[in-house]
């Protein structure tokens, strides 16, 4: 695979929605202990339902538009904090991708730093946090970085690269205190723990990463 169409977006996040179909109970025993509970249950419906909102929002010459209108419809579908930063993320995404027909290793790299840098606006988080931007901010610098050393890189490659990342990004987020919702009344139990939310945002790239490399 050296490009990804738009009429093959729909594909793409379905991966995502069948592996957090398979993750969800895991995601909600993390969460209970920090949080809601609920983790899994929202990644698992967002990514579900996003195929068919990005096939009823086709838009077939302009995958950026695609994904703006699929992320929007997204976020009504899981209207909680992380599914709204997990819209905020898709359209950012689809922001920089506005008016290409396709994604390649380049648009790749692109939509995962802008997917970072909308959690990060729209939850008005920092790295270091200890939240999902936490493993979507490194894989987007390491999907980053293999571009800008390889300019030739397949969209495996940065994929690849991209999951490495957040697995560093997840397993540094066991040092850290976390500072937003019942996470922070949790503190001392963080410890040695890895994020919830890292360790969602890491199946997330490891979803597209099953279709890319499959």
């Amino acid at each position: 695979m050296t490009v990804i169409t738009c009429e093959q977006l729909p594909e793409l996040f379905a991966a995502v929605g069948n592996l957090f179909e398979e993750k969800r109970e895991e995601l909600c025993d993390m969460d209970a202990k920090m949080g809601d509970g609920d983790l899994g249950l929202t990644m698992s419906k967002g990514y579900s339902a996003l195929p068919g909102l990005l096939r009823d929002n086709m838009e077939p010459e302009d995958i950026g538009k695609t994904l703006m209108k699929g992320g929007m419809k997204m976020s009504s579908v899981v209207p909680s904090t992380m599914g709204t930063l997990m819209s905020s993320g898709v359209m950012a995404g689809g922001k920089v991708l506005k008016g290409k027909n396709q994604m390649d290793a380049a648009g790749l790299s692109a939509y995962l730093t802008a997917f970072a840098d909308g959690i990060q606006q729209r939850g008005k988080c920092q790295r270091g946090n200890r939240t999902i931007l936490d493993a979507l901010g490194p894989a987007a610098d390491k999907a980053a970085a293999l571009l800008a050393e390889k300019p030739e890189a397949t969209l495996q490659e940065i994929m690849d690269a991209a999951v490495k990342g957040a697995d560093e990004g997840v397993e540094a987020t066991k040092n850290m205190t976390p500072v937003f919702g019942k996470a922070a009344v949790f503190a001392a139990k963080a410890i040695g723990v890895p994020d919830q939310g890292a360790v969602a945002g890491r199946y997330m790239l490891v979803g597209m990463q099953n279709y890319i490399c499959k």
